[in-house]
């Protein structure tokens, strides 16, 4: 799910500070059998994903600095974002901070430091896991007390890039990507590799260390296939009963792929940072439509109460906002 001030594909640069005022009522907490509730119902047949081939996305809020990584939490009906800032201090690290958006129109901030890029709700909805650049590990935050703990600390004891995006499976297994956009000054531990890697239970085992930059990750509605965007295109794993993955395939071409999420039938949206667009995929790569947003599109989460609303982070450095649109048929949340 799941990037930066800079476009993930972009060396980090320095921006125009934006201040943004955060404001909001907490929301109470609903019951636990609502945070494990999907929207995806086994077996069912879904028609066309859009209204329509080209389909407009609504502007919800503007005046960010840079969104990422949303992700919804159905215990509360609210959606989870990383705001991330400028690079500071010599080791050029971009503070960021995890924002809470209740609709229609509540902002708040929920973790004021957090270090944050692409975010995912734990399938029992208890906590936040983060792709964290400020110390250079997935971390998992409480969404009770917000307290951090770390999911993945290092690899084979060398420090990560910067995890940049990730996507966790019912098994309890989490996939993330490791680029080095948020790398800043700090020294490459991973002799000049960008990896896409999994952890469980605190170990860690590479999937895959032959991409060029990997961004955008997400699992399919069934768990069985991974899929990774980098260098122009969308490539797929097959993922095994003990979260193993098999050889890369291609599935489709697109340009300067970020985020990306899937719905119920198995359609991914991933957006394409330089074009402004989310590119509809069927799961065997047919293009199915393009949803615009602002004008560089860095990620793309399914949420409200039926799960048909498709939120959207774009715009530019300095002036991100959250758009969304009503889309036909639901989307997986994890």
């Amino acid at each position: 799910m799941t990037h930066r001030t800079t476009p993930r594909h972009r060396r980090v640069r320095t921006l125009t500070a934006v201040a943004v005022a955060i404001a909001g009522a907490v929301t109470p907490v609903a019951s636990a059998a609502t945070a494990t509730a999907s929207p995806c119902i086994p077996g069912a047949t879904y028609g066309p994903p859009l209204p329509s081939r080209a389909v407009t996305s609504q502007l919800v809020r503007g005046g960010f600095n840079f969104l990422e990584g949303p992700a919804w939490d159905q215990r509360t009906g609210s959606l989870f974002l990383s705001n991330m800032q400028n690079p500071t201090g010599p080791q050029g690290v971009q503070p960021s901070s995890v924002l809470r958006f209740t609709p229609p129109a509540t902002f708040e901030t929920f973790i004021a430091a957090s270090g944050s890029n692409g975010l995912a709700v734990t399938p029992d909805g208890t906590r936040l896991l983060a792709a964290t650049h400020d110390n250079r590990t997935v971390s998992s935050y409480d969404l009770t007390d917000r307290s951090r703990t770390t999911v993945a600390a290092n690899y084979l004891g060398r420090a990560f890039n910067s995890p940049n995006d990730l996507t966790t499976g019912r098994d309890g297994t989490t996939y993330f990507t490791d680029p080095n956009f948020q790398r800043g000054n700090r020294a490459d531990e991973q002799n000049g590799r960008t990896s896409v890697f999994r952890v469980r239970e605190g170990v860690v085992r590479l999937v895959d260390d032959t991409l060029s930059q990997p961004n955008g990750v997400v699992l399919s509605p069934d768990g069985t296939t991974l899929y990774v965007g980098g260098s122009n295109s969308i490539v797929k794993y097959a993922v095994a009963f003990d979260g193993s993955t098999g050889n890369r395939t291609t599935l489709a071409s697109i340009r300067t792929p970020d985020g990306a999420t899937v719905d119920c039938a198995g359609n991914l949206y991933w957006a394409s940072y330089e074009e402004g667009l989310v590119h509809v995929f069927s799961p065997s790569g047919s293009r199915l439509g393009t949803i615009s947003a602002g004008r560089n599109a860095t990620n793309a989460a399914f949420g409200g109460p039926d799960g048909r609303t498709l939120y959207i982070t774009s715009g530019v450095p300095g002036s991100f906002g959250l758009y969304q649109v009503r889309l036909n048929v639901p989307g997986n949340p994890y």
